[in-house]
């Protein structure tokens, strides 16, 4: 699909058209995938497309306040003088700015229309331990569902730190490590905790968790992602 970056939008200071006629192109092809209840990569890229363009609009405008201003006019109704900055022109900067603003609200509808499928997969979905639960739950097992091929899939998470200019952050890292058919008669979470302790000997007492939900919306674009944000909200809140 038609994927969407700053680079789009350069491309206006040749042909502010074509450059509008690719955005549209690829707003389409987002709309495409939230109608498929496609949510990952596609939201992400959005959301951190819009912050990209608003960080570019806000240091246009504080470029424009920082250049001296000269008296215009006079508002008679005010009365007040106007000003306006006596920044240089530069026609590049002006096509890019022009279609930016066109585009930030088709981006920001497009962000809501994912979020409200992102809140609707959250609110279907519960995390329940199984068993007895240690105090240490920085790593464990995970069981998490895939409806749509009747599949169950045991994981092992692990919860590690990483620190960056924003502060320090939590991170969830999942390895899979079996995927069983879930027939008509399922095994219960407890059962499964006890043949990942016979299988698995690296954790004598591991913290275990259920995912469960009834949708069965895409996996790996939906499912999964939108599972793990709940999961770490479940684990630390």
């Amino acid at each position: 699909m038609e994927r969407l970056s700053l680079e789009t939008f350069v491309t206006a200071q040749r042909d502010a058209e074509i450059a509008q006629y690719t955005v549209l192109s690829g707003m389409q092809e987002y709309h495409r995938e939230f109608s498929r209840s496609r949510l990952y990569p596609s939201l992400s890229e959005l959301i951190r497309l819009h912050q990209e363009l608003t960080d570019f609009i806000q240091s246009r405008n504080e470029m424009q306040r920082r250049f001296p201003q000269e008296l215009k006019r006079i508002d008679e109704q005010g009365p007040q003088l106007v000003f306006e900055p006596t920044t240089p022109e530069n026609s590049h900067l002006d096509a890019i700015t022009e279609v930016i603003r066109w585009a930030l609200p088709l981006i920001q509808r497009a962000i809501e229309e994912g979020t409200e499928i992102y809140n609707f997969v959250e609110e279907r979905i519960s995390i329940e331990g199984v068993g007895l639960m240690p105090v240490y739950c920085d790593e464990g097992y995970w069981f998490v569902p895939e409806n749509s091929r009747s599949l169950l899939h045991l994981m092992r998470y692990e919860i590690s730190l990483y620190s960056s200019s924003a502060g320090r952050h939590r991170t969830l890292k999942t390895t899979l490590l079996e995927s069983i058919e879930q027939g008509p008669v399922a095994r219960t979470p407890e059962s499964l905790k006890l043949s990942l302790l016979e299988k698995y000997h690296e954790l004598p007492n591991p913290a275990t968790f259920q995912c469960d939900t009834d949708l069965e919306f895409p996996y790996a674009e939906t499912m999964l992602p939108v599972a793990k944000r709940k999961f770490m909200a479940h684990l630390f809140s």
